[in-house]
């Protein structure tokens, strides 16, 4: 009678276990290594209120985890049938075409000057119209003021009170307005 530890070692040989292709799942059910960013590599900032901002918690496990997804949901189904657009266009150049070349030949025949064709434009023409905007030396970007939603929106509404009151004449005193 073999033992426990002895049937593993058979059952489980290491030649087969390395080349096979079912990997262990991460935890929750998982598919593949769960790649979640330690604490201080998080970049994500929460406005705790007072004005006072600290990193943001424990980001939440997706519901869908486990579940493979449809290609379906993931990749933009096409509309409509294939190659509609491109040879809608075809069609509409080889008609330009055709026509400038009956142009030239009713020209020709009559004795006239060929009507002249527009000079199609050069890559490094189509290029150089693109104008680069560039980013004022002087600009800086918004400070986060540490105020939860909450908070702005409590000093925002006082604001806007403030501002109502004095339309209508009402004397408050400004205590009245400190969020």
């Amino acid at each position: 009678m073999k033992t426990f530890s002895q049937f593993i070692a058979e059952a489980y040989d290491k030649d087969v276990m390395g080349s096979s292709q079912i990997r262990r799942t991460g935890e929750g059910g998982r598919i593949g290594a769960e790649r979640k960013k330690t604490a201080p590599e998080r970049r994500r900032m929460k406005a705790v209120g007072g004005g006072k901002m600290e990193p943001a918690k424990e980001y939440k496990p997706r519901k869908d985890i486990g579940q493979q997804r449809q290609a379906s949901t993931r990749v933009q189904q096409p509309e409509k049938e294939r190659g509609s657009a491109a040879a809608a266009q075809k069609a509409a150049a080889l008609e330009a075409r055709k026509k400038a070349a009956q142009a030239r030949i009713a020209a020709k025949k009559g004795g006239t000057k060929a009507p002249e064709s527009k000079p199609t434009p050069t890559a490094a023409q189509l290029l150089s119209k693109k104008k680069k905007t560039e980013v004022s030396p002087s600009y800086k970007p918004q400070k986060a003021s540490g105020y939860s939603r909450d908070e702005r929106r409590k000093i925002k509404r006082a604001g806007q009170r403030l501002g109502r009151d004095i339309q209508k004449g009402v004397d408050k005193p400004a205590s009245h307005y400190k969020p």
